[in-house]
């Protein structure tokens, strides 16, 4: 079973539900961190990092001996990672989605393909828990392929938590995206209603279940949970603002390890999801 935590802005609790979460499921559970520009799930579960591996994209490489400036290639690209003017051409590799089609439309067989690293997925082990999370390299812009190469170690079997990243652009796609449940974790205010709303559409729109988890539940008003009344979205867990919970992240401590109760409240969220799950399946 895969559960993707996400939410529409960052600053919710995103990362403390999902390592929370996966660290209550316990043994045959697997995090990965998709928030490949900036994790920081291993700040909680100090996992031993057992294997590193670079992620590379290709990007063109062009033979200018052959090249005889058609523009066929800065025609096709729609990211304008290659441009041609007058005699040169000139490739921007952070722009480059590494499609391959400037090299299949050039009619003069000019342009190779060359690995570009993007960044480093690393594995290990949090105690009984599998960790997977992925670096993306400063000043590249392209995280979905490092998205999919972490995600494409997730185990065959057990449960996958994954803790995505905030917003609803194409990183979110790429980590939330074949997931059997989707937590959406928002805040009781205008802006996490906001962002709730637009969160819902698109998981909605990739036809995975959602429910919500609503953190510092104590603040703010009703109009989260009455726009989940409307949209027939169950809510899974609320947690109230507290000053314990909100030192222990400070400390990078789990919320489960400074007050123990909590771990059977995650493993009641692990519950509600199973059967939400057990009821759309069956």
């Amino acid at each position: 079973m895969i559960i993707a935590v996400a939410s529409g802005k960052g600053g919710t609790g995103k990362t403390t539900i999902a390592t929370n979460l996966a660290k209550s499921i316990g043994e045959g559970a697997q995090l990965i961190d998709c928030d490949v520009e900036e994790p920081n799930s291993h700040l909680f579960l100090n996992p031993q990092i057992e294997k590193s591996e670079e992620v590379c994209v290709p990007r063109p490489k062009v033979d200018l001996d052959k090249c005889t400036y058609c523009g066929d290639c800065a025609k096709i690209c729609r990211f304008s990672a290659i441009v041609v003017v007058k005699k040169h051409v000139l490739v921007f590799p952070e722009l480059c989605h590494g499609c391959g089609g400037c090299s299949k439309v050039c009619p003069e067989e000019a342009i190779s393909e060359i690995p570009n690293s993007i960044g480093i997925v690393e594995q290990g082990k949090s105690h009984s828990l599998s960790f997977i999370h992925g670096r993306l390299e400063v000043g590249q812009a392209m995280s979905p392929p490092l998205i999919k190469a972490a995600r494409g170690l997730a185990a065959g079997n057990g449960v996958v938590i994954i803790d995505s990243p905030p917003g609803t652009s194409c990183p979110v796609i790429a980590s939330i995206k074949g997931s059997d449940f989707c937590i959406l974790v928002t805040e009781p205010t205008p802006f996490g209603l906001n962002d709730l709303e637009l969160a819902v559409e698109v998981v909605f729109e990739l036809g995975i279940p959602a429910g919500v988890v609503i953190n510092r539940s104590d603040i703010g008003d009703l109009a989260v949970k009455e726009f989940c009344q409307r949209r027939s979205i169950p809510i899974l867990m609320e947690i109230p603002e507290d000053r314990q919970i909100a030192e222990a992240y400070s400390r990078g401590e789990m919320i489960i390890d400074v007050m123990p109760e909590y771990k059977l409240k995650f493993q009641q969220l692990f519950a509600k999801i199973e059967e939400i799950s057990t009821g759309i399946t069956g």
